[in-house]
């Protein structure tokens, strides 16, 4: 039986890594995952692995998850202009509910406006946006805060998925 869904928004150029490890380990502690999309269109990560499309983005409720996984990579400059996405992120955070985010995944948190008052990591590429997003930038592989479970970059997927699944299960 699953311990409930945890839905990965993606477009093109996702992190494969970062899709692909975190979904494995998602799956093995016993969370159905859903490969959220734009569209039905098969997605190319960043390193060139395929992903099939489980769902609809537009077509998730936010009272059907357990969370979200903000994966990193290009995809989240794509995914943050569409309103489906941003309001899907408000309405799994207003309910308290995980959202996992790494790497370029913050600026998806970002454009959600989510993050006053709130500490985050990620990328150094986007550090300067999630502080004038109002967070406070900390340097460290993973941690959670509330409802928020972050992972620095790809080299701290070990320690993003140990948070996530800890959170999960709280």
């Amino acid at each position: 039986m699953s311990k409930g869904t945890i839905a990965f928004p993606i477009a093109d150029g996702v992190e494969d890594l970062e899709y692909h490890v975190t979904r494995m380990r998602l799956e093995e502690d016993g969370f159905k995952v859903v490969s959220a999309g734009l569209d039905k269109k098969q997605i190319i990560g960043k390193n060139g692995l395929k992903i099939d499309i489980d769902v609809l983005i537009s077509d998730l409720k936010a009272n059907d998850l357990k969370g979200l996984v903000l994966a990193g990579g290009w995809a989240p400059d794509k995914l943050r202009r569409y309103d489906s996405v941003i309001n899907l992120i408000k309405e799994i955070n207003s309910q308290n509910k995980v959202i996992g985010i790494i790497c370029h995944g913050g600026s998806l948190a970002v454009s959600a406006d989510i993050l006053k008052g709130k500490k985050a990591t990620g990328s150094l590429g986007i550090k300067d946006d999630l502080v004038n997003a109002g967070a406070t930038w900390v340097d460290e592989a993973a941690f959670s805060e509330g409802n928020l479970v972050w992972g620095r970059v790809v080299a701290d997927i070990p320690d993003f998925c140990r948070e996530m699944v800890k959170t999960l299960n709280k």
